[in-house]
């Protein structure tokens, strides 16, 4: 199946990659190629990864990449990545909740 990069999940990779190249430009190429690699496996393990907790559906499903959560969705045709974020922002996130 095909995996598509949505733009939220490809400005997300950009501000992740930006964020840690503020600090080191070899690293933040490393983690950004270490996440588009994870997400490969989608295309032959579609449900490899778990579901997301916050949502409780089938179709939402993601990677773990420490220390990232790839999120994607499960359509007919093909598998958006729809969000790649850390995980201490995911706390934040679930803790203002």
């Amino acid at each position: 199946m095909k995996v598509v990069w949505t733009d939220r999940a490809k400005a997300r990779l950009r501000s992740i990659r930006d964020y840690i190249a503020r600090d080191s430009p070899r690293v933040a190429d490393d983690v950004a190629r270490r996440l588009l690699e994870r997400s490969r496996q989608l295309e032959v393990l579609a449900r490899s990864g778990r579901q997301v907790p916050e949502y409780q559906r089938d179709d939402v499903r993601e990677l773990l990449e420490r220390p990232y959560r790839i999120i994607y969705v499960i359509l007919a045709e093909r598998i958006d990545v729809i969000s790649v974020m850390h995980y201490a922002s995911c706390c934040l996130t679930i803790c203002r909740i």
